[in-house]
């Protein structure tokens, strides 16, 4: 599970949740560095900030998507909120658009985020 948020509060909020969900995590504050980390970690699925600096979430989910096209699971989870935003975020390749603050409770019933259990050999 990656998330990809510019804001160092609300990425660490993200990991601290993720990882008491027993996700393995990895962070980046900006889309290219977002993109970099995928390259290498291929995740299950992404939490991305849509207006992020360099290239926005909405590029960075389009090109996930043609890197890494099954079994990725992309949410924006953002402080754009309108109608329009949502239908952009769904043509840029997402599969849900959340609209912060976001409760734990709330990103708990996504199927990228669900808590798993704990792996017996870590």
């Amino acid at each position: 599970m990656r998330p990809i948020e510019d804001n160092d509060d609300d990425r660490e909020m993200l990991r601290i949740i993720l990882q008491l969900w027993h996700h393995d995590v990895r962070e980046a504050s900006d889309g290219v560095c977002g993109l970099e980390i995928a390259q290498e970690f291929h995740p299950e699925g992404a939490l991305i900030d849509l207006g992020l600096p360099g290239i926005d979430g909405y590029e960075v989910a389009r090109r996930l998507r043609v890197a890494q096209p099954r079994g990725l699971r992309l949410i924006a989870l953002t402080g754009y909120g309108s109608p329009k935003d949502a239908q952009e975020a769904w043509e840029a390749g997402f599969d849900g658009h959340l609209v912060k603050p976001v409760h734990p409770d709330r990103l708990a019933t996504l199927p990228a985020t669900q808590p798993r259990e704990p792996d017996p050999s870590r």
